[in-house]
Order: structure tokens, then sequence, then C-alpha cells
């Protein structure tokens, strides 16, 4: 499939390595959950008001009993502050900016102009008035939810700016975002999560749409590199290789030998591999590139992460 940047077509890769990327964003919100879990898993309570109780208690056996990791520290600190509050919205702010790239472009690529997937008709709805219509509305209220999410994030940063120490009134405007929060996040991925599995992938659209916009021009530039080109004259010469494909209304890969050596002699019979799809997926074999046998590398790795 085309990859993009600035939504132009850049380079190919292939679907499996598109979506691979989304498995360390997803990868990173786990570990930020985890931690973050780390840090808010404290007792408050034994806090009192603000300055402890004068009752012998033992914090430390009601923390274990109640499952907590520790006791909060400070009890000043223990009533006023929620950046407990705070920090798993941040997260969830992540989570939720994750899943709304990932519904955008599945927006995109259900588009016919881009036919790259269908969504199962029960994560979509109809028209009231164009009977031809199949919106893919989950996609598009998981994509708006995140608004709502970062809302609560922003809430309670404001809520928070300018209390002094300890306790305010204001702290009770805590529950609704953070609650909220939670069932939002919550709810998104599970329906996220449902609709996925039922996405169809149109091969042939993707192919198709690779092989448009000279995708492979960047293969050409660093070909003529590898031949001991400067990259600045190689990157203008496939500038005006492009231009020429343009005016004769076909692909970069489509020019002749002879056309191709009009804008380098270093240009030779075997430049075609470097033009072709699989060739450019081919060379870029490093870890973290989008060659097959990295792909499935990278996909071994992730499900034995996951267990």
């Amino acid at each position: 499939m085309p990859g993009f940047t600035h939504l132009q077509v850049a380079q190919p890769v292939s679907f499996g390595h598109h979506l691979m990327a989304y498995f360390e964003m997803f990868a990173r919100d786990a570990q930020r959950l985890a931690d973050c879990r780390k840090r808010v898993n404290k007792l408050p309570l034994g806090a009192a008001a603000l300055a402890g109780t004068s009752f012998p208690i033992d914090r430390l056996a009601v923390a274990k009993e109640l499952g907590f990791d520790g006791v909060c520290e400070n009890s000043i600190d223990a009533v006023s502050d929620r950046d407990f509050a705070i920090e798993f919205c941040a997260c969830a702010a992540l989570v939720m900016t994750h899943l709304s790239r990932f519904c955008e472009e599945l927006i995109l690529w259900a588009n016919p102009r881009f036919g790259f997937v269908e969504i199962a008709e029960r994560f979509c709805t109809g028209s009231s008035i164009m009977p031809q219509k199949k919106n893919p509305d989950v996609a598009e209220l998981v994509r708006g939810k995140t608004g709502r999410v970062n809302g609560h994030l922003v809430a309670l940063l404001t809520l928070m700016k300018g209390q002094p120490l300890a306790y305010n009134r204001d702290n009770q405007e805590d529950k609704e975002p953070l609650f909220d929060a939670v069932d939002t996040l919550m709810m998104s991925l599970a329906v996220f999560t449902e609709m996925l599995p039922g996405v169809k992938v149109n091969r042939e659209a993707m192919e198709s749409a690779a092989r448009q916009g000279h995708a492979t021009a960047t293969d050409l530039a660093e070909y003529l590199v590898k031949k001991g080109v400067a990259f600045r004259e190689a990157h203008e010469a496939v500038a005006q290789a492009v231009r020429f494909a343009e005016n004769r209304g076909c692909e970069l890969a489509e020019l002749k030998l002879a056309e191709l050596q009009k804008f380098s002699p270093a240009i030779g019979k075997d430049v075609f591999a470097a033009l072709t799809l699989e060739g450019s997926l081919k060379s870029r074999a490093h870890i973290g590139g989008t060659a097959p046998a990295r792909v499935k590398a990278a996909i071994a790795k992730a499900r034995k992460s996951l267990g």
C-alpha cells in the first residue's frame, strides 16, 4: 500500500507494517497505564482532614489489607492533590488519540476514493435520505469521544492550577471527569476491538494505489547514491524524471531505460529492480523497516510480548 506523508503518496509500505505502527503506540499506552498504577495506587486513608490523626492507626497494615502498593507519605499531599486523576486522564487521552487516528484512517480507507477496506455493516449506518450511504459511524463516534476525554484532562489541570494547599471544595469537581474518562475509554476500546477483526482489506486496491504517485522515486534516488552519485544530484535527477513521467501521463516505473538514462548516466538495466514495489519493500531490511521478513519478525515478537 502507499505510505503517506502530508496525506500525499510517499513510499510503498506493507499493510502489516502500517498496522504494526499502531501496535507500538498501544503497547506504550499499556506501559503508561501500568506505570501510572504504580504511582497512584497509594492509600490516602489516615491523612484525615489534612494533618493526620492522633488515633493509633497502622496505615501500612490497612494498605496491605486493601490491596494498595503503599501509603501517601504526606497527609497534606494526600488530601489536596489530584495528580492521580490527572495522570490517568493523560494516559487515557493518549489511548483515545491513538484510537482516533486509527479510526480516521479506517474512515478514509473505507471511502470509495480509497477503497482500501470495508467496515462490517453492523458498525455502520445508512442515511435517512440517501439509500446508497454506508457511514462509518462507530469509527466516527470513537474519534469524537477523544475530544471528550481530552477535555476531561484539561478540566482537571485547570481545576488544580490555582489551588493553595490543602483541601478546597473545588476538588469535588474531580469525580465526573475522572469517572467519565474511565467509562469512555473502556467503551471505546470495547467497541473498537470488536469492530477491527471485521474489517475486510482490499489488497488489489491498496497495491494499485501504491503504483500511483511515483512511490518508488526515493528508491531511484537511493539507487543513484549507491552508484556513487551525490544525493543532492540524485534528488534533482529523480525530480526531473518524475516531471517527465507526469508530462507523459505515466508512472516513473513505467519509463523506458533510455528515457531514465537521460537524467543520469549512472542508471543501468538493474534500475527496474529498485523501482518495483517488491524491491522497495525488500530493500528496507533493517530493524523497524518494512521488508516483509522484518514485519513478520516484528509480529512474532509482538505476539510473544502479549503472551
